[in-house]
């Protein structure tokens, strides 16, 4: 079911995007060679905690964590854990979210572990843009296929692939929400945007192929090549001429 949010409503999920977004800011200064992606996950822990909020990956489908922490190759839903250690050139995707009130925010980034290679610079900075280049096309009426064929289009010009297997989702009352976003689509296809709508938009690229698979966790999104990935994320709200990004940090 899609929630058209209220203006209350609005206010609730900016209050839980505040805190995601600044969870993510948090976790994302602490990157660097020698700390734990345990460590890392401690601090947005800790941050959502000091805001009131609640961590609301945690418990989530029993996630035993706070964020999903991807180092590498791993796409998405990597667990933190003490024993892996961020080291100088690795890629590191931080996925957050937060509760308060009964409302939800959700983001992500991938961010530099030290020095990196232009190459994965480029997948990261390519992973951003395409999330920019596919909120061109969010407003009300718009269709959901031109956001996810833009984002497609922008990465595969540029030789990565587009995961087809997760996609973003609706998030604001719950976690995940309908609709399902596809990173990819059909322009001028899919449902239609209404203003009220809150979305996550969250294009998962790989330097390589865009076919993933599943370790023995049964959490953990890899390539399927082992080539690099990288995640961006908002959430966001369809407005009658455009969008408004709902992760932004007050810090």
């Amino acid at each position: 079911m899609v929630f058209i949010k209220s203006e209350k409503e609005i206010e609730g999920i900016r209050k839980a995007c505040r805190i995601s977004a600044g969870a993510l800011k948090a976790a994302g200064e602490a990157v660097k060679p020698g700390i734990s992606t345990a460590e890392i996950d401690k601090i947005a822990h800790d941050y959502v905690i000091a805001h009131g909020a609640v961590p609301n990956f945690l418990n989530y489908n029993d996630f035993p964590a706070s964020a999903c922490i991807s180092v590498n190759e791993e796409v998405i839903h990597g667990i933190p854990s003490k024993d892996k250690i961020l080291k100088e050139g690795d890629i590191v995707s931080i996925d957050m979210g937060a509760a308060i009130d009964g409302f939800h925010g959700d983001n992500a980034a991938t961010f530099p572990v030290g020095k990196i290679s232009d190459e994965a610079m480029r997948l990261i900075e390519t992973t951003r843009e395409s999330f920019y280049e596919g909120m061109k096309y969010v407003r009300d009426g718009s269709r959901l296929g031109d956001v996810g064929y833009h984002i497609q289009k922008y990465c595969e010009e540029r030789g990565y692939g587009v995961v087809r297997e997760f996609t973003g989702h609706g998030c604001g009352k719950a976690l995940h929400e309908d609709p399902s976003i596809p990173n990819y689509g059909r322009p001028g296809k899919g449902m239609r945007l209404m203003k009220g709508m809150t979305l996550a938009i969250e294009p998962m690229i790989t330097e390589g192929k865009p076919d993933i698979d599943i370790l023995d966790d049964c959490w953990t999104i890899v390539t399927l090549d082992g080539k690099l990935a990288a995640h961006y994320e908002h959430t966001i709200l369809v407005t009658e001429d455009g969008y408004e990004i709902l992760t932004v940090c007050d810090e």
